[in-house]
């Protein structure tokens, strides 16, 4: 007879696995089914925490954040900018980890509220700084929103940090593209080097943030 005890079925628990099958079988494969297999439970059992699927996203995400926040305080010595930078090179790092980890975030609603310190040491920032409430929040929410959208993007290509999806060709791009050279080399900016791409992308938002609102 087996007598080990299993540990009790929770919401982290199943949100955890949760996480752990996604970067094997990405969001499309990612079923209560399979996760209450993992858990060695019937799929019923999962329906104790969580009312459906996007209420299980809704988890995941919290506890992606929960994950990307731990060990990593604010530094009140932070510019606005330099605020703005850290966190979203924070956030791309964080959704980079799972596979589909974008489209988990996207849309998904916090089940807590870990992320109201952060938030209020950024907005007291950001209206230290000499922002309204209004432009502090367009702000920050302008460069999330950058944020997950490159990352979308980006992981439409790389699911995962040094792997490929199947179809991406630069070189055969460039060729079926011959007609149009300016589109057909564009292609070699647009599908690799996102480190670069990313960092870019963000400078431009900051100093479009720094113009409109007068900021330095």
């Amino acid at each position: 007879m087996n007598t080990e005890r299993r540990a009790p079925l929770d919401r982290k628990r199943v949100a955890d696995t949760a996480l752990g099958l996604l970067n094997e079988v990405g969001l499309e494969g990612l079923t209560l089914r399979a996760i209450a297999r993992e858990l060695d439970v019937k799929a019923p059992a999962l329906y104790w925490h969580f009312k459906d699927k996007q209420a299980l996203l809704d988890e995941m995400a919290t506890e992606m954040y929960r994950r990307m926040v731990a060990g990593a305080p604010l530094d009140p010595e932070d510019t606005w900018r330099e605020r703005l930078r850290k966190s979203n090179h924070g956030l791309r790092t964080a959704l980079r980890a799972y596979r589909d980890g974008a489209r988990v975030f996207s849309g998904s609603r916090f089940t807590g509220i870990e992320h109201a310190e952060q938030m209020e040491d950024n907005l007291r920032l950001f209206t230290a700084a000499g922002l309204t409430l209004a432009q502090a929040v367009r702000a920050t929410t302008t460069t999330y929103l950058y944020t997950l959208g490159f990352v979308i993007e980006e992981q439409g290509v790389e699911p995962l940090p040094d792997e490929r999806r199947e179809g991406f060709d630069i070189g055969e791009r460039a060729r079926t593209m011959s007609a149009f050279p300016l589109s057909a080399q564009a292609g070699a900016e647009i599908f690799t080097d996102y480190d670069r791409h990313f960092e870019e992308g963000l400078e431009v938002v900051l100093d479009g943030i720094s113009a409109r609102y007068g900021l330095r």
